[in-house]
């Protein structure tokens, strides 16, 4: 095989992988996604490791029904992320990387998440309506 045909049996394959993978999201999802540059799937399964569950209450996420911080429902649906940010997909990106850093006062600690977690946690959170 030459090296062009190698190249475009590569990105056949990938091109064929992200048909399949948007067929797999509902139309909340690939809104989401569309809109945070992120995965909802990953954004839940990221949402367990950081142990996100340990304050908040996030609907469909097992285990996620502490009462410490605000529960998280229908955050697609608010218009202030913690009360005090328009609640856009920069800025619930931007929260979840360094709440501390948006407001000094919170008591939402920095986790030390990555962009692009962020963007599949914020992808995730946009789910709920």
């Amino acid at each position: 095989m030459r090296a062009n045909e190698v190249v475009k049996l590569i990105l056949s394959c990938a091109l064929f992988s992200l048909f399949i993978f948007a067929g797999c999201m509902s139309e909340t999802e690939q809104q989401a996604a569309a809109m945070t540059g992120g995965d909802p799937h990953r954004g839940e399964q990221a949402i367990t490791r950081y142990g996100c569950s340990t304050c908040h209450t996030i609907p469909g996420v097992r285990g996620a029904d502490a009462l410490v911080g605000p529960p998280l429902l229908k955050m697609g649906s608010r218009s202030y992320i913690a009360g005090v940010l328009p609640n856009t997909p920069d800025n619930m990106i931007r929260w979840i990387k360094n709440p501390p850093a948006v407001d000094r006062l919170t008591a939402m600690p920095n986790l030390g998440v990555s962009d692009q977690d962020a963007r599949d946690i914020a992808g995730y959170l946009y789910t709920l309506k």
